[in-house]
């Protein structure tokens, strides 16, 4: 599925490093304001312990994983909108990924310089929201003025819209992001058309140093936590840094320097599993003796939508789909023991897949 998450943040504060240790793409990381010019985009496996349980039951002669792709943006900066910097390309990029991993510094550091001479979190999320909502009230003020045209013509369908509109437009000229604003399913379906930042769904990255790693004591964290949380918005935190240096790493030494500092598994995981369920994506499995798989669909899917993932004609061709749980074959090891405790379910075109089904699609050829 063509689903992204594009990184955002001020110059400076680790949206580059963050960037490379995900994807090990290279992209410049430098001390200085739009190194990063053209977005960079990378593509990278989904974490999923439950596909290598998977490969362990069935031993295929492959296994693959689910992806997802990631968008370095280059910093923003006061006045982007107006196109302070390179602003309006930067603002053109965010418009064309589905989700946004907001990088926020959560570090003191006189080597690496701050774009407004010091650290304050909360400032600098705010400079960054309140750019995408200027970008979006003028963006929207001009959908409006050619929306009215053919509302004032008695057009139902423009009315409608323009309803939606006013309702994000009042928010927007508040302050408030496009989010912010109640909407019936009809309103939302309507409301994505606009094309705006601010109705994307964001994740807050707090980069911290790797001397404090180990720490559970940053106040900066708390302060970027405590706005997240008054947003609804997830919170992951990483050092950007050690991110970098372990992402090269085998498996093995990674678990190994991840279980010195006292954690299972890498904040990078942790970011990637995050920013693939801020998408609204879940994971179901096909599995046999040829591949193990992860496929990526829409949550509340139904099986012929899930099915037509693997190929464009299983939909029309959809007959049922034979499900199995993760769950029981994880705790069987055996897909025939599943079988046999009659856990094997067969569902019909109305069902909507789980995240963590085992899937054998009956189709028409």
């Amino acid at each position: 599925m063509a689903l992204n998450c594009g990184i955002v943040g001020l110059p400076n504060v680790g949206k580059s490093t963050i960037f490379n240790a995900l994807t090990k793409a290279g992209a410049q990381a430098a001390n200085y304001p739009f190194c990063t010019i053209e977005p960079n985009t990378g593509v990278v496996e989904v974490p999923d312990e439950r596909l290598n349980r998977l490969a362990e039951i069935y031993k295929p002669k492959r296994t693959v994983p689910t992806m997802i792709e990631f968008v370095d943006i280059a910093g923003l900066v006061k006045g982007a909108s107006q196109g302070e910097g390179l602003g309006n390309q930067f603002l053109s990029h965010i418009r064309e990924v589905d989700a946004i991993c907001h990088v926020v510094r959560a570090f003191q550091d006189e080597n690496i310089t701050h774009v407004h001479g010091k650290v304050d979190p909360i400032e600098d999320i705010t400079v960054i929201n309140y750019e995408l909502i200027l970008a979006d009230l003028d963006s929207l003020e001009k959908q409006q003025q050619r929306v009215s045209k053919t509302a004032k013509t008695g057009n139902k369908e423009a009315a409608e819209i323009l309803s939606v509109m006013d309702k994000i437009l009042e928010a927007l000229k508040k302050g408030n992001r496009a989010s912010t604003v109640e909407l019936n399913e009809e309103e939302l379906k309507i409301a994505k058309k606009f094309n705006l930042i601010t109705i994307k769904p964001v994740l807050y990255v707090a980069n911290i140093l790797d001397s404090d790693v180990k720490s559970t004591d940053n106040p900066l964290v708390k302060t970027i936590t405590d706005f997240a949380n008054k947003e609804g918005a997830p919170v992951v935190v990483l050092c950007g840094r050690f991110e970098e240096e372990i992402s090269g790493l085998e498996k093995e030494d990674q678990l190994a320097f991840l279980e010195e500092i006292g954690e299972k598994e890498s904040g990078l995981s942790r970011m990637i599993r995050a920013s693939y369920q801020l998408l609204g994506l879940l994971t179901f499995f096909t599995a046999g003796v040829e591949e193990v798989r992860a496929w990526t669909t829409k949550q509340g899917s139904s099986g012929p939508v899930a099915a037509s993932v693997i190929h464009s004609d299983f939909e029309k061709g959809y007959i049922r789909a034979e499900v199995m749980r993760y769950e029981d074959l994880d705790r069987t090891g055996d897909a025939t023991k599943v079988k046999e405790e009659g856990k094997l379910r067969v569902e019909g075109k109305e069902y909507i897949v789980q995240d963590g089904d085992v899937i054998y699609f009956r189709v028409n050829a």
